[in-house]
């Protein structure tokens, strides 16, 4: 279990997640602030902490602890291929939520994301996973079309839509909100996080999307991943 009582690490949290996030996961989320020393985190970091709380599993009789792990999951993406965790085997990968005709944070995230997808379009062990949180308009031909407008391939990001449960369930998984919100511009309130997941699924980094500076970081804590993954 996480554990600290700085107030401090909590505001640094929300200004560096400014978006929707469950109250109760800015606890959990607090350990990378701690870890990373606040939203630009540690240039010299060696080692990518573990983010989320342990589960506990039980094998051979014996139980034991492993980090949160990202939970299955099927969805369709804008090729119409099948994209489950076994896409992104022997991968890292950074992972987002949005929907195309949002008025607010996603043109602004999407161009950062874009930054990440220009660096590592030719690297087979980096790959992007952009969720839409509304599945009813985000079909795939709509999200065929925002790809090609963007000049991005599925070979390394992956536009994703499916059944709108599912979708807000894996944001859980995430430890970020996704739901629909008529009150809010567009309809909708997302988080504005990109999410760095490893080749297990474990979560090693959240970041403002919205932010150059933090995505500078997650590139660099791209770099770090991929190291140690080598390793």
């Amino acid at each position: 279990m996480l554990r600290t009582s700085s107030k401090r690490v909590f505001s640094k949290l929300r200004k560096c997640l400014p978006a929707i996030i469950k109250p109760g996961l800015l606890f959990v989320l607090a350990l990378w602030l701690l870890v990373l020393g606040g939203c630009s985190g540690n240039a010299n970091q060696k080692e990518l902490p573990y983010l989320g709380r342990d589960e506990v599993v039980e094998k051979n009789g014996q139980k034991d602890t492993i980090p949160h792990r990202i939970d299955d999951f099927r969805f369709i993406d804008q090729d119409s291929n099948v994209v489950t965790p076994s896409t992104f085997e022997d991968k890292i990968y950074v992972a987002d939520f949005f929907f195309t005709s949002c008025p607010t944070i996603c043109p602004t995230m999407k161009k950062q994301m874009k930054r990440v997808y220009d660096k590592y379009k030719d690297n087979r062990n980096v790959a992007l996973l952009s969720h839409s949180i509304d599945p009813a308009h985000d079909s795939v031909p709509v999200l065929k079309e925002y790809a090609q407008d963007m000049q991005v391939s599925s070979d390394t990001w992956h536009f994703i839509t499916g059944k709108k449960d599912s979708i807000y369930g894996i944001a859980e998984s995430y430890m970020v909100s996704a739901k629909e919100d008529q009150s809010a511009p567009g309809g909708f309130v997302h988080s504005g996080a990109f999410i760095l997941v490893d080749k297990n699924r474990h979560i090693r980094g959240v970041y403002d999307g919205t932010s150059r500076k933090d995505v500078n970081q997650l590139m660099k804590d791209m770099e770090v991943l991929l190291k140690e993954e080598k390793s």
